[in-house]
């Protein structure tokens, strides 16, 4: 019922505007990454492909599902989880790529009116909509790019199907108790998808332009870099920033080791135990480990919530939220270098 409604209000707009294909000479030309996935390119030429592979790619924005295209005289391109649009008049700054308002334009009928300001702990009230953010799904907005990404809250939570869902400007949030306690425990809902089919676009796949190397986790050196002195941790892929997190290093006598590194060993659990310095620790069920130097490792913590404070609390490893060592996890591979200084 939703998505006929949707279908209804996309074709009247979609009747209202200009839409093409993006001509090659209407911007700068720029290498493409083709995804066979689905059969489309993406490229920096209006600087989709760096703002793609920096918020979240697959897991928050997934695939393109179409090429550039021209809508009402802007260039946007769909992927399954949004729209992106080239906004040249910002270009040079943080919004020259911005989310398209897709449920705002696709999912009005979702739009709740606004409540009462709560008053309670662990809620965020918004003033510019009249609703509020918490628990699972205010962690995951304020961690995957919050206002710029997502957008103002539009409902509450809700339920809608077999999910707690809620709607934002840019975004659905989507609830999955299925994988509770992992990265994929919070997914952005396929609007993206879902826009593009109901207004008819060409999704059909392209043929692999010439010299468009095809896109694979390994298509860019990757590489970690903690930072002692701030207690963050950022991934590269090549020398573009993707993917950052707070952690918690080793306390006075047992300080993180620095210099360079490369992991060695990878295991997504096990329990920790050791000796040394006066101390005995034993620590079950220890998630999403890789070791780079010795006993020395990157892992999951479940047993403090210390991250990026400055506060020092481990024996030598460095700690992590469970969720950020579980997408590190997945991202690194044996042999991926990891550099740490002060």
């Amino acid at each position: 019922m939703r998505v006929a409604a949707a279908r209804t209000e996309a074709q009247a707009l979609r009747d209202e505007q200009l839409t093409g294909v993006a001509e090659n000479g209407s911007l700068p030309e720029v290498p493409s990454v083709y995804f066979s996935a689905t059969g489309h390119h993406v490229s920096n030429r209006s600087g989709f492909l760096d703002y793609w592979r920096q918020h979240g790619q697959l897991l928050v924005l997934g695939y393109p599902v179409t090429e550039e295209i021209v809508e009402n005289g802007r260039v946007v391109q769909y992927f399954e989880r949004a729209r992106l649009e080239y906004h040249p008049e910002l270009a040079g700054t943080p919004w020259q790529v911005q989310l398209g308002l897709l449920v705002n334009e696709l999912a009005a009928h979702m739009i709740q009116p606004p409540v009462a300001d709560p008053l309670q702990p662990g809620v965020r009230y918004f003033l510019e909509t009249g609703h509020t953010l918490s628990g699972i799904f205010l962690n995951y907005w304020e961690r995957h790019g919050g206002l710029p990404l997502f957008g103002y809250p539009v409902s509450e939570q809700l339920e809608e199907g077999d999910y707690i869902v809620q709607y934002f400007e840019r975004a659905r949030l989507e609830y999955h108790p299925e994988h509770a306690g992992t990265f994929y425990e919070v997914l952005v809902g396929d609007m993206g998808r879902q826009a593009a089919q109901t207004r008819g676009l060409p999704m059909m796949p392209v043929p692999q332009l010439a010299g468009a190397p095809e896109w694979t986790t390994v298509l860019w050196a990757r590489r970690i870099e903690v930072n002692l002195s701030t207690q963050w941790l950022t991934a590269y892929e090549g020398n573009l920033p993707v993917f950052n997190a707070p952690v918690a290093t080793g306390k006075d006598g047992f300080n993180t080791p620095t210099g360079s590194f490369a992991i060695y060993d990878k295991l997504t659990i096990q329990d920790m135990k050791g000796t040394a310095g006066g101390e005995t620790w034993y620590v079950p069920n220890v998630r999403w480990v890789m070791y780079i130097y010795g006993g020395v490792a990157l892992h999951g913590t479940y047993w403090h919530d210390a991250f990026g404070t400055g506060i020092r609390m481990s024996h030598g490893c460095i700690n992590l939220r469970e969720s950020d060592a579980q997408r590190l996890y997945e991202w690194t591979s044996i042999g991926t270098p990891v550099l740490v200084y002060y």
